[in-house]
């Protein structure tokens, strides 16, 4: 059974090992990167971010973060599922406990950096109402698209 769970100290070094998978895979990993995913506490939740995880039968199998900019607008951010649970609808599910959460914070606007060559999370996004908006400056060097999503 799938479960969206907070974050805790406890499963803190999922968000770095779930997300280093996949940018070892399609990417590298990044200065950027390693601050944030070695330091989840400091870096994400004390800033006034959220950190999400996905169970499935008591192991951890994917993640999601919504990244505090300012008061009313966050980044969805560090988004990744285990390879091995890919295709089951657990990015789906993170999303759209993210959406939830976000609209339950008054959050007014979600931005995400991403990649075209992430085709399937470029699709699920513009599912999910995401559009793109020109990309500006970014921390990211793997970053070739931003995406945003006004809430109501």
């Amino acid at each position: 059974m799938l479960e969206i769970i907070p974050y805790s100290d406890e499963y803190k070094h999922y968000i770095q090992e779930l997300n280093f998978e996949w940018l070892n895979k399609y990417f590298s990993v990044e200065p950027n990167d390693v601050a944030q995913l070695s330091n989840p506490q400091s870096e994400i939740i004390d800033k006034g971010g959220l950190i999400f995880y996905a169970r499935v039968d008591n192991k951890i199998v994917g993640t999601a973060a919504l990244m505090k900019i300012d008061e009313t607008t966050f980044e969805l951010s560090k988004m990744a599922v285990t390879e091995s649970m890919q295709g089951m609808g657990i990015g789906r599910a993170l999303l759209e406990h993210c959406l939830k959460k976000a609209s339950q914070n008054k959050i007014r606007k979600l931005i995400l950096y991403s990649s075209t060559n992430l085709e399937k999370a470029i699709a699920m996004y513009l599912r999910y109402g995401f559009v793109e908006v020109p990309i500006g400056s970014t921390h990211y060097k793997r970053a070739n698209i931003k995406m945003e999503l006004v809430l109501r």
